[in-house]
């Protein structure tokens, strides 16, 4: 490493976030950590002095503390080299036991608040860096981005709405600009934002029939039994990632969630192959 980096990770409190935030910094880099609450980060001062960690209050759903916090890191550092836009939130329920209010406010941090810290981030790199130094928007999406999943239907549908947004953005970005946009789409993680984080709501009373997907979703979740991969292995290749000169537009990460996709892949093209026929002779008739 011939000089650190300058990351900026949102919601570095807990999950991915806060795991990211420790990676960084034990491999010498600088990381501006942000989050709602930014106390719960303090312990890290303790070992990090400030030129190599800056903690900000960062409530995504709000757009002066975005726009702010990349004004603070201009006159701290002067450049940004990686932004890991990783704030979200999460909730267990069937669209019919979900309150707008519930739903919504998933919307704001995970699409809005991550639309709003990727068009400050592409301003940065594109404006602030020196001409050609670019820099690397990681977007946290998920394996729920691109395979639904009973019970965390508005979930899906925030890293679906984050999917299509990511992808168009990457499409309209001046390859001069030298500005790179991967999609990070991880499976089951044991994160303790996932614990402890994620709003768990009421069945509706039609959907307590045992057989359906649902109640084995809610039974995994609401298990005592711990589940998913290690958090701080998964972060490793994602800090691999963002060093590659050419780096994907998506990266799936996690066994479970790569058989997840290779399934829907199937279903997506089966069904296209056999309603293909269909498409046929729709032109306007002369």
């Amino acid at each position: 490493m011939s000089f650190p980096k300058v990351w900026f990770i949102t919601g570095a409190s807990s999950g991915f976030g806060r795991v990211a935030t420790e990676t960084i910094l034990k491999e010498g880099h600088i990381v501006v950590a942000t989050a709602r609450t930014p106390e719960s980060l303090n312990d890290l001062t303790a070992t990090y002095s400030a030129d190599r960690l800056l903690i900000l209050r960062v409530d995504v759903t709000k757009l002066q503390d975005i726009i702010d916090a990349f004004t603070k890191v201009k006159e701290v550092y002067g450049r940004l080299d990686v932004v890991f836009n990783n704030a979200g939130s999460g909730a267990l329920g069937e669209l019919e036991g979900t309150p707008d209010e519930v739903a919504r406010a998933m919307f704001e941090t995970n699409f809005w608040g991550a639309a709003n810290v990727s068009r400050e981030a592409v301003k940065f790199f594109r404006d602030v860096n020196k001409p050609g130094i670019g820099g690397r928007l990681l977007n946290m999406s998920s394996g729920a981005g691109l395979v639904p999943l009973p019970c965390f239907g508005f979930y899906c549908a925030t890293k679906h709405a984050l999917e299509g947004l990511t992808q168009s953005l990457a499409h309209e970005l001046d390859p001069e600009w030298n500005i790179k946009v991967t999609l990070i789409e991880p499976g089951d993680f044991r994160t303790r934002a996932h614990y402890q984080s994620l709003v768990r709501l009421e069945a509706p009373p039609a959907y307590r029939n045992p057989s359906l997907p649902s109640k084995a979703i809610r039974d995994a979740e609401n298990s005592d039994v711990l589940h998913g991969s290690d958090p701080r292995k998964a972060v490793k290749k994602i800090y691999e990632l963002a060093s590659l000169p050419d780096p994907p537009l998506r990266f799936i990460v996690g066994k479970d969630c790569i058989e997840l996709i290779k399934g829907q892949l199937k279903v997506i093209q089966g069904d296209l192959e056999r309603y293909e026929s269909w498409s046929n002779d729709l032109g306007f008739d002369e």
